[in-house]
């Protein structure tokens, strides 16, 4: 008989349904791989028996963890089927709505969330969205493509961890988000480091291009990154009757996490903008010295062209024609006039 774990990959991208893991948890209990249909058969008897008749806390009773992949044809249509999640979560789907925001619909939270792709290499297109359904009972994530965050949360809980609620779960995942943007923050950071030392050592090659797409990054990444704060004022002031005091607390203080880490962004953008003024004035100072040097010889040029076009017009009269010496006088008074010219620019550029 296959095991559940298996049944979750044994098809490219998740399972029949779209369905790339899925897990039951229960608080205090190791997290359970489920399948689609197991994940169905739970939902309907959920369905059968309220949270309100178990007579449990909302905290302590177990909840489901669908993470599905929309790029297959179909995962959108599984989720609704059977996952009873408001219209606002689908509109947020088809109108592909980037905006990174946790808003409340009922008793329902819709999240839209932006992650790095799995192989982030420092592009800035090397971004995606993840769209989350948070009930008391199930939380449904979905994507199109590969994110950090999401693999790093479903490798903590295949690691034992199990958040005691589906709230939890979204706040755990935003601090998973806020942990992989520390990384790139501080790998950035590096990199900046290192592009700085490289400007003092006057070793520098492309150095106004790395910085530019660094910048880029940082800024499309903190434009897709910071959460609307009206949203979530919002969530925070009147969150839903099934989330706890502690839950809320909890992603107030990941908001907090996370406003932390997009300042240190900001931060680093500043950084890199002083740092491309900086080549930019460097690279003026290059120019600068190359036409000073210009103009020096083509000062220094003026007398010899001058006079040997004068000297040079087949007309009568020409002075010192018929003298002996005539050719060693027009070299001195020649050597004089360049050396008058050489003398002025030279003070010219000490001037300046």
């Amino acid at each position: 008989m296959t095991a559940p774990a298996d049944v979750l990959h044994h098809s490219y991208g998740g399972d029949a349904a779209g369905l790339i893991c899925g897990y039951r948890m229960q608080p205090g209990q190791p997290a359970q791989a489920i399948d689609t249909t197991q994940a169905w058969a739970w939902l309907q008897a959920r369905a059968v028996s309220s949270p309100v008749a178990d007579g449990a806390p909302v905290d302590a009773q177990p909840f489901l963890w669908l993470h599905f992949n929309l790029s297959h044809a179909q995962a959108v249509r599984w989720i609704e089927r059977h996952a009873g999640l408001p219209d606002t979560f689908f509109e947020a789907l088809r109108e592909g709505s980037h905006s990174t925001r946790i808003e409340r619909d009922d008793d329902t939270l819709v999240a839209v969330l932006n992650d790095v792709h799995f192989d982030f290499a420092f592009e800035p297109l090397d971004s995606a969205t993840l769209w989350i359904g948070v009930t008391p009972h199930l939380v449904v994530t979905a994507r199109t493509q590969p994110l950090r965050s999401v693999d790093a949360l479903r490798t903590a809980v295949r690691g034992g961890q199990c958040p005691h609620s589906s709230a939890a779960l979204l706040e755990q995942l935003m601090r998973t988000q806020a942990d992989g943007l520390v990384r790139i923050v501080r790998e950035a950071t590096q990199r900046v480091d290192r592009i700085e030392d490289e400007l003092l050592a006057n070793r520098l090659n492309h150095r106004r291009a790395r910085l530019g797409v660094l910048r880029r990054l940082l800024v499309r990444l903190q434009r897709l990154l910071a959460p609307e704060p009206a949203a979530l004022f919002r969530l925070l002031q009147r969150p839903p009757g099934w989330m706890t005091e502690e839950d809320a607390q909890e992603l107030r203080d990941a908001s907090e996490e996370f406003s932390v880490v997009l300042r240190d962004m900001q931060g680093l953008q500043e950084r890199i903008k002083l740092l491309q003024e900086e080549i930019a004035a460097n690279v003026q100072e290059a120019n600068s010295r190359t036409l000073f040097v210009l103009t020096v010889v083509t000062v220094l040029a003026l007398p010899i062209n001058i006079l040997t076009g004068l000297f040079g017009m087949n007309v009568g009269g020409i002075p010192l024609a018929d003298s002996a010496h005539g050719f060693w006088v027009i070299v001195a008074l020649l050597t004089g006039f360049t050396l008058a010219a050489a003398w002025l620019a030279l003070r010219w550029g000490r001037d300046q």
